[in-house]
């Protein structure tokens, strides 16, 4: 189940955390995984970390220079490519009031731009292989819980991610009439014991006007009624799971994997 042998993948966001989880699974499935990221001490760190058949690239997702360097170098050491996993994104962790105009360009830049970004430019090597495939190649796209209910602590966050969740239904649409055998699906994580999640625990005690941060990782661990907060490898599995031909009939769907936070 989940097997990903023989395919490839493309991983933005991957230096650390859920990406780098994400690439260990799917390496252990089978898979050759490329890993980009911003971060390249980190990024390849992480590749040598790995092993397996692993490539690090530069990424900056906002470059199209770069997404057309990385899908270029990832097909030239793996001969193609079949699945692309849109992880890279930003929380900004201010509300309307506070957060400047540039700093919502640079939140949209990576969230909204580079899905957009990634999905165009791997499009054609994902389309290529995609041909020769029993249930096609796939985008996963990493969108969020806040892109499915409003978010008291980050609207604008909410805003990008809520794009990724209809882009990805648009996405899949659009190929599916233009006979491309490409699938495309979002994940939607709770909150995630990350970087990214400690900004969170950070912007909720801010926004009470502490410092708490316990107390704020408290709160948040109360949002969730399986009783504890995601880890890296709860939302790898399912984008594994989304990657591989166990979701063969799966596309345009949000797989929502958030300890039952939306389910209140």
């Amino acid at each position: 189940m989940n097997r990903l042998d023989g395919k490839v993948a493309l991983i933005s966001g991957a230096a650390r955390g859920i990406g780098a989880e994400t690439a260990r699974l799917m390496i252990e499935a089978g898979a050759r995984v490329a890993i980009g990221d911003v971060l390249d001490e980190h990024g390849r760190e992480t590749v040598r970390g790995l092993g397996g058949d692993t490539l690090y690239h530069h990424l900056d997702v906002t470059r199209e220079d770069d997404w057309r360097e990385a899908v270029a170098a990832t097909a030239a050491r793996f001969g193609g490519l079949d699945i692309l996993v849109n992880n890279a994104g930003l929380f900004l962790g201010k509300g309307i009031e506070e957060a400047s105009l540039d700093e919502w360009h640079h939140l949209a830049g990576v969230n909204l731009t580079g899905v957009f970004l990634g999905t165009k430019l791997a499009l054609p090597a994902l389309r290529e292989r995609g041909a020769n495939s029993a249930h096609g190649s796939a985008i996963v796209n990493l969108a969020s819980v806040a892109g499915l209910v409003g978010s008291q602590l980050d609207p604008l966050y909410s805003m990008t991610k809520g794009g990724v969740t209809l882009f990805t239904k648009s996405a899949a649409l659009e190929f599916a009439r233009k006979g491309y055998r490409i699938r495309v699906n979002s994940i939607h994580p709770g909150v995630i014991q990350t970087d990214m999640g400690a900004q969170t625990f950070a912007a909720r005690a801010r926004n009470l006007g502490s410092n708490d941060v316990d107390a704020a990782r408290e709160a948040a661990l109360r949002t969730h009624p399986i009783g504890r907060l995601g880890v890296p490898t709860d939302i790898a599995k399912g984008i594994v799971f989304l990657a591989s031909d166990d979701a063969g009939f799966m596309t345009g769907a949000g797989l929502v994997v958030d300890g039952g936070l939306t389910a209140q």
